[in-house]
């Protein structure tokens, strides 16, 4: 017997996989073009049309290449009940709301550009329900079982928050209403600060209807102690109200500032336990304590006389501290600055 007879020479794999890929293609544009199926090709009749494939396939690529493009230049799809609202509204919206809640007065040229329109989709307000199984105490999924213990939800399960009657929600309207009515009558206040020269009070309100706070510059609460009786002295009062005992250096003080007043509190008297402390006359240089080369001044040589008074209790500013002033002195040389 004689053996079939061979179509042609054989092809190689990679030519079939090259072939096999170009007839899809060309199948895939003709569907789309003429929305018709191809027939399928013979066997023996594929080799002889790879000329024609293979001069067809480039422009139908460009063909199919070009399609999308068209499509993806059409306008995006707006979203169902979307409304086109102008921004410069939305931008009005809020400087309202601000001014009538905060008292910001906004102008539109302080507002960003408020060119072209927004998309804007209305929603009903919703809260967030979480519930809470009865068995095991664990929260509830989006299904009604709980994953837990496999629990079906009933009306014994907690739910979070728990749902308000309608008296509740009466009450709410009422105080909000109410809360509404207070703002409309005492609008948030509007300070001038163009002072010119003038004293401005800051006042609010007084929730109980009395009179009107005053806004006050924050003050630290000074308390003065008698040294005999220990009682406090009421204010600004410099007798004991207990012993009569005028207030003196020796009356504590809290808080106790010793640096900034050594020689006493402005107002007081000396006490028997404060230690003299005397100025040159002359040139207003204080005295030491106990001079080891007597009482002559280390400024003019002035010796302590009687015209000499007495420091009286007032504020001073303390004296730098040298070795602070010398730890300074060494950063500034390490930096090594110079001038360009």
């Amino acid at each position: 017997m004689s053996s079939p007879a061979q179509g042609g020479p054989a092809v190689p794999k990679d030519k079939e996989k090259r072939l096999s890929r170009v007839l899809t293609r060309v199948k895939t544009v003709f569907k789309k073009s003429e929305g018709k199926r191809p027939t399928k090709a013979e066997p023996s009749t594929a080799a002889a049309g790879t000329t024609a494939a293979t001069t067809s396939a480039p422009v139908e690529a460009e063909a199919s290449t070009s399609k999308p493009t068209a499509e993806t230049t059409k306008a995006p799809k707006t979203p169902d009940g979307a409304i086109k609202i102008p921004r410069a509204q939305i931008f009005e919206e809020r400087a309202k709301k601000l001014s009538e809640r905060f008292g910001i007065e906004i102008t539109p040229s302080e507002w960003h550009s408020t060119e072209g329109h927004a998309l804007r989709v209305e929603k009903p307000i919703r809260m967030r329900v979480h519930r809470e199984c009865h068995k095991c105490g664990h929260n509830f999924g989006l299904a009604k079982e709980c994953p837990n213990c496999k629990h079906p939800r009933c009306k014994e399960c907690q739910r979070k928050p728990a749902k308000r009657s309608e008296a509740e929600k009466a009450e709410s309207r009422k105080k909000r209403a109410a809360l509404d009515k207070e703002r409309a009558e005492n609008p948030p206040i509007i300070a001038d600060w163009d002072l010119s020269g003038k004293k401005v009070t800051l006042t609010r309100p007084s929730k109980q209807g009395g009179q009107d706070l005053v806004h006050k510059k924050p003050r630290q609460r000074v308390r003065r102690t008698c040294c005999q009786c220990s009682s406090l002295f009421h204010g600004a009062e410099k007798t004991c109200p207990g012993c009569q005992h005028p207030r003196c250096t020796d009356c504590p003080r809290d808080p106790a500032k010793k640096d900034r007043y050594p020689y006493g509190y402005p107002g007081d008297e000396f006490g028997p336990k404060s230690i003299p402390h005397y100025e040159c006359h002359e040139c207003k240089t204080k005295f030491p304590p106990n001079p080891p080369d007597g009482t002559e001044c280390a400024k003019c040589s002035h010796k302590k006389c009687e015209s000499c008074p007495r420091l009286t209790p007032r504020k001073v500013e303390p004296e730098p501290d040298p070795e602070v002033w010398k730890r300074v002195q060494e950063r500034l040389g390490a930096l090594d600055i110079k001038d360009k």
